[in-house]
């Protein structure tokens, strides 16, 4: 398996810094910049931001962790997407989710009550086909193009992740997507994951890549800061904030053994806390370009 590590940016990334971010991950060797999809904050909108990076570099890869799909057309997103791969081709790595993580975000993308699951289904097959078909058709419940011609379709096609860590979120993947970057979980929840997505891929005909199952994690340079440890016990309080935020580089080496031996082979690194972002790259070059094959 491939093993590689990407730079995360959070809400505390500001326009003024992304192209000193870009130009020293690109000079650095980096592998990857993901961005998060954060409206109400001052961090660059994720369609934005792989077209800037893309524009000022020539090796670095973007992707979204994650954007939401269910309130966006698919067919638009099938466009953006079409053209960011024509700029700069197999430098595109799009990852969806259902909902943002943010309750006050929720409102802006807009489905009909109790049906976001539903469509994201049918959002992203919608998208599947407008990527690949020169014509596509389709009639869904809550979808329906005639004759949709994405151009230029990318070359080569274009992997579609999603993330997610429930029980549907798992049958999704297995069923509709090509890879699976999670969150929040430990690495035993990581390998449990990654099984439930291969019944699904099995069950549905389909086989996920054996290094298309990533996840996403955080990195203190230290003590975890109060309101972040806060913050993980809200979403995950049936665990130890630890177990989620590495507390320090030793102990990020540690946890990426750990999901290493669960299967999982991409790793999407974001830092918390007030360190500067310069110093985080540093050290993130340092530390992990070598653990890369």
């Amino acid at each position: 398996m491939k093993i590689r590590f990407g730079v995360g940016l959070g809400a505390e990334t500001s326009p003024e810094q992304l192209a000193g971010i870009v130009d020293q991950l690109e000079s650095s060797g980096v592998d990857s910049l993901w961005f998060s999809e954060l409206v109400y904050s001052q961090a660059v909108d994720p369609m934005v931001g792989m077209a800037y990076a893309l524009s000022r570099t020539s090796r670095l890869k973007v992707g979204t962790s994650v954007a939401v799909l269910p309130g966006r057309h698919p067919v638009l997103v099938a466009k953006q997407l079409a053209s960011l791969a024509a700029l700069a081709p197999k430098r595109v790595l799009p990852v969806f989710g259902l909902r943002s993580a943010i309750a006050a975000e929720r409102e802006v993308f807009v489905v009909p009550d109790g049906k976001r699951a539903a469509v994201f289904d049918e959002s992203l097959r919608l998208l599947r086909q407008a990527l690949v078909d020169d014509s596509a058709s389709y009639a869904g419940t809550y979808f329906t193009v005639t004759g949709a011609s994405v151009a230029p379709q990318p070359v080569p096609p274009l992997d579609i992740w999603v993330g997610g860590s429930s029980a549907a979120a798992f049958r999704r993947i297995g069923s509709l997507a090509d890879g699976w970057l999670g969150s929040f979980l430990t690495p035993k929840e990581a390998e449990q994951g990654r099984a439930a997505i291969e019944v699904a891929a099995a069950n549905a005909g389909r086989h996920i890549d054996d290094d298309h199952f990533g996840i996403s994690l955080a990195v203190a340079d230290g003590e975890l800061p109060a309101d972040l440890a806060a913050a993980v016990r809200q979403r995950r309080p049936d665990l130890d904030p630890s177990e989620l935020v590495a507390a320090g580089w030793d102990q990020l080496h540690r946890q990426l053994d750990a999901y290493l031996d669960a299967g999982l082979s991409k790793f999407v690194i974001r830092p918390v806390g007030n360190g500067s972002l310069d110093g985080f790259i540093e050290r993130f070059v340092e530390e992990l370009l070598s653990r890369q094959n």
